[in-house]
């Protein structure tokens, strides 16, 4: 009664939120697609996408979004795994978009060798600040970490994890002492996905903050942090975004610029890959 009751208000007493909603999803892939031949285990390139909504996803889905590439596979709800569409997030259903998964996946295997396929784990939670991450908080009713750490796992069961990509920060614009703490905060947080993944030398690629927003000086502040830590480790990727552009609300990058992210990061891991 509760969740018809709800639809009710949403439908009726809020047509234009339902209108939106029905738009934003309107693209979306109406069937999965699972993956029955799996390649073999050497033969996977494991990526987590993780932080909050930029990486989580919140760009419009074109249907060139959701058309598969036998190379490039994910996981849904249910951790099976299925040939990779937009949006690929799926732990906020409300407000899930267009990621960078399927367009870093594609960039990416222009690059490697024919046989190698790329799996994409989403582990990515929209508003999530840096601290919550670290001290292993639910939000939205992920617990994050270990979360995190329950999907690597099941990960290193298909392939190699070759790769962590980050994207996160807006969250933590707020707060002067948190703008302060997010250096330290961020190694910190490599450091542990690093222990978990028992790779010492497991790159990170991590992505600026938009150039877009209306608090251009802590959303800079995060910046110089973000900066500062790539420079200490030559593992540590790092995604240039000053050229890129908002959907319109000064928080999340359109479309457009959600693809040329995906690429981006795609080379750049390319760039500090040792292998």
């Amino acid at each position: 009664m509760k969740l018809l009751y709800s639809l009710f208000i949403i439908t009726f007493l809020f047509p234009s939120l339902s209108n939106q909603n029905k738009n934003r999803t309107k693209n979306f892939p109406k069937e999965e697609l699972q993956v029955k031949h799996f390649p073999k285990k050497e033969n996977v390139w494991v990526f987590l996408m993780a932080g909050q909504s930029n990486m989580a996803g919140r760009g419009f889905v074109e249907p060139k979004d959701t058309i598969p590439n036998t190379r490039v596979i994910t996981i849904n709800v249910k951790d099976d795994v299925i040939y990779a569409k937009e949006p690929l997030h799926f732990y906020e259903p409300t407000m899930a978009g267009l990621d960078i998964g399927k367009s870093f996946g594609e960039e990416l295997i222009k690059h490697i060798p024919d046989s190698i396929t790329v799996l994409l784990i989403p582990t990515a939670v929209g508003g999530s600040k840096i601290e919550k991450w670290i001290n292993d908080e639910n939000f939205r009713k992920v617990r994050l970490f270990s979360n995190f750490e329950e999907k690597l796992k099941l990960a290193e069961n298909y392939g190699e994890v070759k790769g962590i990509l980050w994207h996160q920060g807006e969250s933590n614009t707020s707060n002067k002492n948190s703008i302060n703490a997010y250096e330290n905060n961020l190694s910190l947080l490599i450091s542990k996905f690093r222990k978990i993944a028992k790779n010492n030398q497991l790159p990170v690629i991590i992505g600026e903050l938009g150039s877009y927003s209306e608090n251009k000086d802590q959303w800079n502040a995060i910046n110089s942090k973000i900066i500062s830590v790539s420079k200490t480790d030559s593992l540590i990727g790092l995604v240039r975004t000053q050229d890129l552009t908002d959907r319109g609300d000064n928080v999340h990058f359109n479309s457009k610029s959600i693809r040329l992210l995906g690429k981006r990061y795609a080379k750049k891991f390319m760039e500090v890959s040792p292998n």
